[in-house]
């Protein structure tokens, strides 16, 4: 039970961590957390849109966050690196909160889920899957979902080649939950198979090439029987073998 309670401690740790950079980052456009124990204390890789903003005038910003990591959350020696996001509109993260910024600013749900599956679309991603959850239009929770493109919603395919990011828009009739799922623009899926001719295998994979080469035996030699020295059978006595009773 000692080291269950270690790691759910340590889980819960990570997750309030989280979320205190969700926060302190927003303005940056927040799009991922990664936490690795090193050797040399704690590695804490952090993506976002605009490091500029993260790390400050001088590093005094990460500066301010290093400490209140290492303060706040117990962190030992904590190393925060800053990483910027390739392309924003392939991070399931940053596109949740700016649907939810959008929300926020009085877009049409919509109008801003369109728009927001035809950026990730056209930025090259395999699928979108959009749900936005809350109170839409009344008084009463409603769900809308958006999709397009090939998304998968369980297994080990999804794990892998599906980002998920979830964000909440504060309105006045109540908050509205954001869900944004990306499939990957590389995703390969496991009925995607692609048949190589053996001569190109061949050029490509030189290491195989022997394995490859088809060895051909030798037929075994069957000598023929010569018709002149064949024996012929005996014929065949019509009285051989009557029994003398029954002559």
């Amino acid at each position: 039970m000692a080291n269950e309670r270690k790691f759910i401690a340590e889980n819960v740790r990570r997750v309030l961590l989280k979320e205190y950079l969700m926060k302190e980052v927003t303005r940056a456009g927040f799009g991922g957390l990664d936490v690795q124990r090193t050797p040399m204390g704690t590695r804490v890789t952090l993506i976002t849109e605009r490091p500029g903003i993260v790390i400050g005038r001088r590093g005094a910003a990460i500066k301010n966050l290093t400490r209140a990591i290492e303060e706040d959350f117990k962190f030992d020696n904590p190393q925060v690196e800053v990483q910027e996001v390739a392309n924003p509109n392939l991070n399931a993260q940053i596109m949740a909160e700016k649907l939810a910024f959008a929300l926020e600013r009085g877009w049409h749900f919509r109008r801003a889920g369109h728009s927001t599956i035809r950026r990730v679309m056209e930025s090259g991603a395999r699928g979108c899957h959009i749900v936005i959850a809350g109170k839409l239009t009344g008084q009463r929770h409603r769900t809308e979902k958006f999709k397009e493109g090939y998304i998968k919603f369980c297994g080990e395919t999804k794990l892998k080649n599906v980002d998920k990011g979830y964000a909440v828009a504060k309105l006045k009739p109540g908050v509205i939950g954001v869900t944004v799922e990306i499939m990957h623009p590389d995703a390969k899926l496991p009925d995607e198979i692609d048949i190589t001719a053996p001569t190109e295998a061949m050029e490509k994979f030189p290491e195989i090439a022997p394995l490859m080469v088809k060895k051909e035996e030798p037929s075994p030699i069957v000598p023929l029987e010569d018709s002149s020295t064949a024996e012929e059978p005996a014929p065949i006595d019509e009285g051989e073998g009557v029994k003398e009773g029954e002559q």
